[in-house]
């Protein structure tokens, strides 16, 4: 186990479907067998959890966002690496976030980009497919707006990139940053 004196943030946000926690539970798997502490957070779990009935109106995701946003700084700063994937469409939204996490841990934000056609061709879910029937509002990229980073970290397009191309990046540069923060204890 290695014990990191502060951990980080990994923010992976992006349309609905563009790979993000895909991208992040394969980084996760890589850094557990490393033996660092690594938590997943993404949409499905927090909504179903810690965020039981938030739905999608701009105030309800901030709402949601805030939350997540402070649980990602505590595990952070005890040593954590969180991986975070979640849509988190607006801006202002992930600056909120930003400035919460780094009062106490990096915050590293990665734009997993990929355009509206191809994440209504993939839509695991079929979340695009309600959107455009009406059966569902608010949904990103269909009658709610995305905001792309204007100044992200990383960015991962997965219009281009494989998934297994898409992990190995992103795992590349988290271990750079890794290899130089401060370990307490190994073993």
């Amino acid at each position: 186990m290695k014990c990191l004196e502060k951990g980080l943030v990994a923010w992976l946000t992006g349309l609905p479907g563009s790979g993000k926690t895909t991208i992040a539970g394969r980084v996760a798997e890589r850094l557990r067998a490393e033996g660092y502490r690594v938590e997943l957070i993404d949409g499905d779990w927090a909504r179903k959890t810690v965020s039981v009935g938030s739905g999608f109106t701009r105030e309800e995701r901030m709402n949601h966002l805030r939350r997540i946003a402070w649980i990602t700084r505590l595990l952070a700063r005890n040593g954590v690496v969180v991986l975070a994937s979640f849509v988190s469409p607006y801006r202002d939204a992930r600056k909120m976030i930003r400035e919460i996490v780094e009062e106490e841990a990096l915050f590293l934000e990665v734009y997993v980009k990929a355009s509206l056609e191809t994440v209504i061709r993939r839509d695991p879910k079929g979340l695009y497919k309600k959107a455009l029937a009406g059966e569902i509002k608010h949904m990103t990229g269909i009658d709610d707006p995305y905001e792309s980073p204007e100044n992200p970290w990383l960015v991962i397009d997965t219009d281009k990139a494989s998934v297994e191309e898409s992990v190995n990046l992103l795992y590349s540069r988290l271990k750079t940053i890794l290899n130089e923060l401060p370990v307490v204890c190994e073993g």
